[in-house]
């Protein structure tokens, strides 16, 4: 069976989440911030749903359909990364949080470059695109650095917490890296 990847940047270890990480996501995860700038956090973070979401991932990968890591800092846990894998298409969905104790010390930029070259090399991915909600361009902005390009607006794309967000979408192809 394939293990679940490690990564390892100049300051960071994106590694597989363990049980002994809930708490920590939980707290993280579920600040009100976090949840009202990503699409899928819900708020409140509910007891046992980190839990649950950790251990989903094992699962997930064995089946090919993502590849979720937390991304720590000298052991710390800042926050997640994922691809979210389309194999027949040899494509995937990047999407990762950071804690807000952690925003702009550029870990997501950081962690989504060695993500992108994981998809890239070891899964033999030829897209990954991402998106963002307008009003949250910090994320944008990481998209940017990490070599995405911006495909697309769409208003009023989708629907959170009942009011309707406008969507941002980037990829980069693996062309784009040589």
């Amino acid at each position: 069976m394939i293990e679940q990847p490690t990564l390892v940047t100049e300051r960071l270890v994106l590694r597989p989440f363990t049980l002994a990480d809930a708490d920590d996501v939980q707290r993280l995860a579920g600040a009100e911030e976090i949840a009202d700038t990503t699409l899928n956090i819900p708020h409140p973070y509910a007891d046992g749903m980190a839990e649950t979401w950790i251990e989903s991932h094992a699962y997930a990968f064995r089946e090919r359909v993502r590849v979720a890591l937390a991304i720590t800092e000298s052991g710390v846990l800042v926050g997640a990364i994922s691809l979210r894998l389309d194999l027949g298409h040899a494509r995937a969905e990047l999407g990762y949080w950071i804690g807000l104790p952690f925003w702009g010390k550029g870990y997501a930029t950081e962690a989504a470059v060695a993500m992108v070259g994981y998809g890239f090399e070891e899964l033999g991915l030829n897209r990954i695109f991402a998106h963002h909600l307008a009003r949250n361009p910090a994320s944008g902005r990481v998209m940017e650095k990490t070599g995405f390009t911006h495909e697309g607006f769409h208003r009023a794309h989708v629907l959170k917490n009942g009011r309707f967000e406008d969507l941002h979408s980037f990829a980069v192809l693996r062309a784009d890296q040589s």
